[in-house]
């Protein structure tokens, strides 16, 4: 009997790439078959993203050309898309042959036999714990993955809808982490990155019993739980990189600096959304932070660890924002000087406080302040990589590609510790095809050293080194 293959249609942050994982995890140890041909599949699921108005759209879309495009395939709608609006698509996307949330995702397997056996499913699985398990087939290029340390989130920023869509704060227990870590490493994995809607609030959740103690995350500790997580991890041997994502700046764990300046495998690199320079307009937001206060917890890490690499986001036009409270937040931008920062205009999103709120900014003008701050952060970080031009790194090679400069040169894409997956820039890495062990050497998930010889406005340019 011929097996049923699907198609992964993969939308969203990383978070919704390792529930995609798991998906593929769960279907394939039940038998089915994975296809990367999409023309070839029995069902074809988009794992799809519900934070913003254009993800949701782009999410959306994908189901309408599935549908249009490939006639003879079930479509199943997953993810976050999926979770929060899944009473109106069991009634309004006839286009979907059935509708899966993102809680639990073993659920998966009789979903999709209820897809395959034309039942429609609208499944809205409970969200308990955290999903995790093996994945055999990872969404990242080699060398790479991510590990979820937490699901949902109790910040409620105003204009946030993961709460909605995620539920509250749980986190994984500090050995079930460690364990998944231990294994990818002896799989060759050189790059951990950790995620979670905010990594500083690990341990925290009101469920949450992470040290297997029988207390839950809101005992009093001399350290945070996410310290003692890393402590954990760094008893850990082999060479690694252990790269953290997504910090809240309101309750930055000032305890990991210490770490970090230890452990060199735990790298200096820190992503933390200050979303706004304006301290009414982060006060709006539900953050207690201040212009002032970002600016010290800049200072703090740098004093700490003088060559962190800070990238953080902002949203513009958010309800209120005038001229004024825009240009505090230039200000606050170019005084943090960040290497990366990206940027996105106001969604208003219903069911959060903020979709209320008096005093909305045209989308234009919320495009333009979002197109200024991305001009000062392309100048900041084109003069912050020129500073690294004459270094010399370990670059995590990502991919071969083909040479079209008419040189006999071998060229390959990478990621030094300074830039995150999806994200940053890469660094380009040339070497010579005669040289065999740079040939052999220069392999996607390999480590190699690499001098930095130039810089653009993203990227590095770079020669193999040798040992």
């Amino acid at each position: 009997m011929t097996k049923q293959t699907f198609f992964l249609d993969q939308h969203g942050c990383a978070k919704n790439q390792v529930d995609g994982e798991l998906l593929i995890s769960h279907l394939t140890n039940a038998g089915y078959v994975r296809t990367d041909d999409a023309s070839n599949a029995d069902l074809i699921i988009i794992n799809s993203c519900g934070f913003i108005q254009s993800a949701k759209q782009e999410s959306l879309d994908a189901v309408m050309n599935a549908r249009a495009a490939y006639p003879h395939a079930k479509i199943l709608l997953a993810g976050c898309l999926a979770e929060r609006y899944a009473d109106v698509f069991k009634t309004d996307l006839p286009e979907a042959d059935g509708i899966f949330g993102n809680g639990d995702l073993s659920q998966i397997v009789q979903t999709a036999r209820d897809v395959l056996a034309k039942k429609r499913p609208v499944v809205v699985p409970s969200q308990n714990g955290v999903c995790c398990g093996d994945r055999p087939q990872f969404l990242s290029f080699s060398g790479s993955a991510y590990v979820k340390i937490t699901e949902g989130c109790n910040n409620c920023c105003s204009f946030c809808a993961i709460p909605l869509i995620r539920g509250s704060l749980r986190s994984r227990p500090v050995s079930e982490i460690v364990t998944e870590v231990k294994k990818l490493v002896s799989d060759g994995t050189r790059e951990i990155n950790l995620i979670g809607q905010d990594l500083a609030a690990y341990g925290c959740g009101k469920t949450d019993d992470v040290l297997g103690n029988g207390k839950n995350g809101l005992q009093n500790t001399e350290t945070s739980l996410l310290h003692d997580l890393l402590v954990e991890l760094s008893k850990i041997e082999g060479q690694f990189w252990i790269r953290l994502l997504y910090i809240h700046p309101d309750h930055f764990n000032a305890d990991i600096l210490s770490l970090m300046q230890k452990d060199k495998r735990i790298l200096p690199y820190f992503d933390i959304p200050f979303q706004s320079g304006s301290d009414r307009i982060i006060k709006a937001m539900n953050r207690t932070g201040t212009f002032e206060r970002y600016v010290s917890l800049i200072k703090t890490i740098r004093t700490a660890l003088p060559d962190a690499s800070i990238r953080t986001t902002f949203l513009t036009g958010f309800p209120g924002e005038t001229e004024d409270d825009a240009h505090a937040t230039e200000k606050f931008l170019e005084a943090i000087q960040p290497d990366w920062s990206g940027c996105f205009a106001y969604s208003r999103e219903e069911d959060t406080p903020a979709y209320n709120f008096k005093g909305r900014v045209a989308k234009k003008t919320a495009e333009l302040r979002a197109a200024q701050l991305e001009k000062i952060q392309t100048a900041l970080t084109a003069q912050r990589l020129k500073q690294r031009v004459g270094q010399t790194y370990d670059v995590l090679v990502e991919e071969i590609i083909q040479n079209n400069d008419g040189t006999d040169d071998g060229l390959a894409i990478g990621r030094a510790w300074f830039e995150a997956p999806d994200v940053d820039g890469n660094v380009v890495i040339r070497y010579d095809l005669d040289d065999a062990n740079a040939v052999s050497q220069i392999v996607p998930g390999n480590v190699v050293k690499v001098k930095a010889i130039a810089s653009s406005e993203l990227d590095i340019d770079g020669v193999y080194c040798a040992g």
